[in-house]
């Protein structure tokens, strides 16, 4: 008879159990592990693509209330979502098997167990292990982020060290300015790498507080401190399996950048209130816009840390290293946007592509993705112009005749001019100058009023 392609984990604090089991169950299906302790769940987990955990309910004398195997199924359900768990239990504790059914397990079994039951079950469980795999894999398909690459030279060499690294376990550190896609980037690698079925977990290390830090990368055990009512994994164990993104790594105090070195110079992570460590398998990508190698020198940021985390280096550049891309950036934007809004057939007037080149866009991609957006809520006709935009800042641009935006600057003053039938305030709004400013356009232009 073939064995079936399927990972099983039996967890009982029994040996006889487990000897029982493991004979049985290791003549239909391929791995079979075995544990004494529930503790060694998350490293089995961590290390292996468990398709199926059979799960006793009660491992200490004298606790028989079931709390210990429904605790287990909550761990395992946020750590491996994929995985499916079969309870074992008693007769007299059906009550607490079925609550753990409506938690999320698959069903139950009774022990002493009738053997064709217990596998009748179980392959039902690795058939609905694949199913959830499954759909994991086509969710993240339809999901999947459409990516702008764009034509300039150092987009595409970062896309290119980005391929290259996704297939491998490396740490990145991606650099750049505010709003240059870190984010995104950081995705992109994850999307491209074989984790990309497993979690992705989002850390802003910039607006975590020194007293959460470790509670909320390292998890805490029920009593760690008062608000601590149970077990909690950290974001670490939360990305097991897959990736986790330090963003703004830069921001860390030198205290606590010692406890992360720990955790990635021993792949072990402890939580609060526990002395004992767990194994981690996560690959770790951080992001800073500070310069921070210059933190090095100026021993605000280890140096050490810096090695550890910057396997692979990636340069984000600015909107204003890549103005090629600009105006096909906006585009692949509002498509992206207008398709968040189930709407189609978005387009810039004709004029935009000139001020979206010369905009300086400060605040780089994400600055673009904002002012579309709201650009989109308000505009007619499925039509965006630059008034629309608000990008019409033209206090940052050299005003004399020979300028090339004179004559766009000329154009929107007359058509806001004309929208709001010469009336100057209403005007001035919707291009964001001062009255002041429009009165001097007007004069420099010479242009009409109605007011």
């Amino acid at each position: 008879m073939r064995k079936k392609l399927a990972q099983i984990l039996v967890v009982d604090d029994q040996e006889e159990i487990l000897f029982s089991a493991k004979m049985i169950l290791k003549k239909h299906f391929e791995t079979i592990f075995t544990t004494n302790s529930p503790k060694k769940i998350i490293s089995i987990l961590s290390e292996n693509d468990i398709n199926v955990v059979l799960l006793d309910m009660n491992y200490r004398i004298g606790f028989e209330d079931g709390r210990e195997g429904i605790h287990w199924l909550k761990e395992i359900k946020t750590l491996s979502p994929n995985t499916i768990v079969i309870l074992m239990t008693a007769f007299g504790k059906i009550e607490t098997a079925v609550e753990g059914i409506k938690i999320g397990a698959f069903d139950y079994v009774l022990k002493p167990w009738n053997n064709e039951k217990l596998l009748e079950t179980i392959d039902k469980a690795v058939a609905e292990s694949r199913k959830n795999t499954k759909r994991t894999t086509e969710k993240v398909e339809k999901t999947e982020k459409k990516y702008f690459v764009g034509t300039s030279a150092k987009i595409k060499q970062a896309y290119s060290i980005a391929e290259k690294v996704a297939r491998t376990d490396a740490n990145v550190l991606i650099l750049g300015e505010n709003g240059t896609g870190k984010y995104v980037f950081a995705q992109y690698i994850h999307q491209h790498s074989e984790r990309k079925n497993q979690p992705f977990v989002h850390v802003d290390l910039g607006s975590l507080s020194d007293n959460l830090f470790e509670s909320e990368l390292f998890g805490y055990a029920k009593g760690a401190f008062t608000d601590a009512k149970i077990d909690t994994p950290g974001r670490f164990e939360t990305a097991a399996n897959g990736t986790i993104f330090l963003d703004e790594i830069g921001n860390i105090p030198l205290h606590l950048q010692a406890k992360l070195l720990h955790v990635l110079q021993t792949k072990m992570v402890t939580r609060l209130g526990e002395s004992k460590p767990r194994p981690l398998n996560v690959r770790v990508i951080a992001a800073t816009n500070s310069d921070i190698k210059t933190e090095v020198k100026n021993k605000t940021f280890r140096e050490d840390l810096l090695y550890r985390i910057n396997t692979m280096e990636i340069n984000l550049p600015s909107l204003r290293e890549r103005k090629d891309d600009i105006v096909p950036m906006a585009n692949f934007i509002l498509e992206q946007i207008a398709e968040k809004y189930n709407q189609a057939d978005w387009h810039f007037e004709e004029n935009a592509a000139s001020y979206l080149e010369k905009y300086p866009w400060k605040g780089n991609v994400r600055e673009m993705e904002n002012k579309i957006e709201r650009a989109l809520i308000l505009a007619e006709n499925n039509t965006i112009s630059v008034m629309d935009l608000d990008i019409l800042d033209f206090e940052e641009i050299q005003e004399n005749d020979e300028n090339p935006l004179s004559e766009m600057e000329k154009g929107a003053i007359e058509k806001a001019l004309f929208k709001h039938n010469g009336n100057i305030s209403k005007t001035a709004e919707e291009l964001g100058l001062s009255r002041a400013a429009l009165y001097r356009r007007i004069e420099k232009y010479d242009l009409k009023n109605k007011e």
